[in-house]
């Protein structure tokens, strides 16, 4: 519709031109008086023409005063049958300059032709456009279910291998298969086994699923195919489907090559789902995916890979043996796969010579390729900003804590009383995060702001855990709840300030109960199972399986636990309040504590009080 106005615009313009210079053509540029042969006659008579001119039915006459003149003679009759007719004298004709001219070829088309063939092809010109709008018309009607697809073929210069993904070795060695597949299948075929339909690569997001679907191609050289599962669906029902036969059509016209679907959860989800309108466009779309994958036609060397971070909502008949065999898991990276990742994005990078990547691993836990990659990218970018040459670890640092909680609020300035209430409640945080045996070293602590947080307590893990104990966990809600606490001791009421902090605490503590079946009182059993309801949009619905007694019991002991975790924290607090005091005292002065200066402060004496499950006053539940 837009190029439709366009052109039209277009075309108006140009017919007004045309007018304008047609009839600029076909007018003089001074108008001439227009006079009867009688007025002719008399100023013959007069003697005051100069010089007469006649070209065609006109008759120009310029007078003596340099006036002009025009007069019109009837068709074919000549100037002299005029002076014949009217007895002119002829001593006075032979005193003016008469001219005969012929009518131009410019004053025939001006005249008589153009003002036919003008509105004949302004009317073609129009007909022509219009039949130009129906065709285009025509043509995205019928390209309408090309799939949208983005190929990327063997001859790409800049091709992704299994060298450029760092870490994720479990999967790079089960794709590896699929590249032996691609590049031999006669090996495979030989001994009977059967090339895999699908690969369906599962893993939270940025952990690098579509950078290992292009280093599979990459590997074994062959042509990709990628496009996303919401490119298929569109309003018009049968769109999705056709799209999907497009793109097998393709691939299959290519193979041997890879298909590669991401984000398949936007067409794979589980059929029966919804009430209509686009959900049936959707199954419709998901059926077609399963017969092209294993329909009657599967003697096809065209292996399809799909991503997804949400496999749960997926339908069951495409997690069937024949449609996706392999299933590879990417979890998110560990210290050393975190060491080899930053390894890789700091290639082009001009990193300061005291740089420890490992060190930076170690503070980036639960990062995933993507966040390392964006975390080098943001120290890149502040080194430009402060005009250095080199990356410095001041940078990588900072950026750490920008991924983590945003950028400094350097325009939020706290009043007096806010920054002594910020720091006596990050000092709590770190104090009782050191005493406890079970908790993360703290890193650093800083009243600055950053992101929504008026202050912060950076406290990262030596090593990765996979699994947690009661105590750990206990520890955590513990540490959690030391600004709380100390703003209570110290001020007499707390603020707005721990509401997150107190967010996160009951949340820690009911997963204790209810999912990780760690209350004595309730024995080893979870409660509740969370469910998905698809309907207007994505709900997270827990469904009960306990009685409303049960769930009293499952209130009374998240608020044991948020008791016991406080009190915990006000008794370290109390018999360690001279370190308190002077953590308030550095950060009120310096605003920000790396480690080595925290650890300065805080290795002292203190007493740190028995924080074993066993024993019954501080222990999370009850014996």
């Amino acid at each position: 519709m837009k190029n439709f106005g366009k052109n039209f615009i277009i075309l108006l313009a140009s017919f007004i031109l045309l007018a304008a210079l047609f009839s600029y053509l076909n007018s003089p540029a001074q108008r001439n008086e227009s006079i009867g042969i009688n007025q002719l006659i008399t100023y013959v008579n007069k003697e005051e023409v100069k010089e007469i001119v006649v070209e065609g039915n006109k008759i120009k006459l310029t007078l003596n005063n340099g006036e002009t003149k025009i007069a019109t003679k009837e068709p074919g009759e000549s100037f002299s049958d005029i002076v014949a007719n009217y007895k002119i004298d002829p001593n006075k004709l032979s005193q003016i300059d008469i001219k005969i001219k012929d009518e131009t070829t410019q004053a025939l088309w001006l005249g008589t032709i153009l003002p036919f063939i003008i509105p004949f092809l302004l009317i073609a010109g129009f007909i022509w456009f219009m039949m130009k709008q129906v065709q285009g018309a025509n043509n995205r009607a019928l390209s309408f279910g090309r799939a949208l697809t983005k190929e990327a073929s063997k001859q790409t210069k800049k091709r992704v291998t299994f060298s450029d993904v760092a870490g994720a070795n479990e999967a790079k060695e089960e794709l590896q298969e699929i590249v032996e597949f691609l590049r031999h299948p006669k090996k495979f075929i030989s001994l009977g086994a059967k090339i895999p339909k699908g690969v369906l690569l599962m893993g939270p997001p940025g952990t690098g699923k579509t950078l290992l679907a292009r280093a599979v191609a990459g590997e074994a050289n062959v042509p990709f195919f990628h496009m996303s599962g919401s490119e298929f669906v569109e309003m018009f029902v049968g769109v999705g489907a056709s799209r999907v036969r497009d793109l097998f059509a393709r691939a299959k016209k290519a193979a041997p090559c890879i298909v590669f679907i991401d984000e398949i959860d936007a067409v794979g989800r589980q059929r029966g789902a919804g009430l209509g309108g686009s959900h049936d466009e959707r199954e419709q779309t998901l059926n077609q995916i399963l017969v092209e994958m294993d329909g009657f036609d599967n003697e096809t060397n065209v292996i399809v890979i799909a991503a997804t971070n949400r496999p749960d909502v997926l339908d069951p008949a495409l997690l069937r043996p024949g449609r996706f065999d392999r299933r590879v898991v990417l979890d998110l990276p560990d210290i050393k796969d975190r060491e080899e990742i930053l390894k890789i994005h700091a290639r082009n990078k001009p990193l300061a010579k005291n740089i420890s990547l490992r060190k930076i691993a170690e503070r980036t836990a639960g990062f995933s390729g993507a966040d390392l990659e964006n975390l080098l990218n943001e120290a890149a970018i502040l080194a430009a900003r402060r005009n250095k040459k080199t990356i410095d670890q001041t940078e990588i640092y900072e950026s750490i804590e920008k991924v983590i909680l945003g950028p400094e609020r350097k325009t939020s300035i706290l009043s007096d009383k806010e920054k002594k209430i910020t720091a006596y409640h990050e000092a709590g945080h770190a104090l009782v995060g050191h005493l406890l045996p079970h908790t993360d070293p703290v890193q650093k602590v800083s009243i600055i702001s950053r992101g929504r947080a008026g202050g912060y307590t950076l406290a990262t893990p030596t090593e990765d855990k996979h699994l947690h104990s009661r105590s750990e966990l206990f520890e955590q809600i513990v540490m959690i709840l030391g600004g709380y606490v100390v703003e209570k001791m110290i001020f007499g009421e707390v603020t707005t300030g721990p509401s997150n902090d107190l967010q996160k605490a009951t949340a820690l503590a009911k997963r204790i109960v209810t999912e990780f079946g760690m209350s004595d009182e309730l024995g080893p059993r979870t409660f509740g199972q969370k469910e998905e309801l698809i309907f207007l949009g994505k709900e997270i619905h827990e469904r009960r399986d306990y009685s409303e007694k049960t769930a009293q019991e499952i209130d009374e002991e998240i608020n044991r636990i948020i008791k016991q975790a406080y009190q915990k924290a006000e008794e370290i607090i109390k018999q360690n309040r001279d370190l308190l005091e002077k953590l308030v005292k550095e950060l009120l002065a310096k605003e920000t504590l790396e480690r080595e200066e925290f650890l300065a402060i805080v290795e002292g004496e203190k007493q740190t009080p028995d924080s074993s499950p066993n024993n019954t006053e501080n222990s999370p539940s009850k014996n």
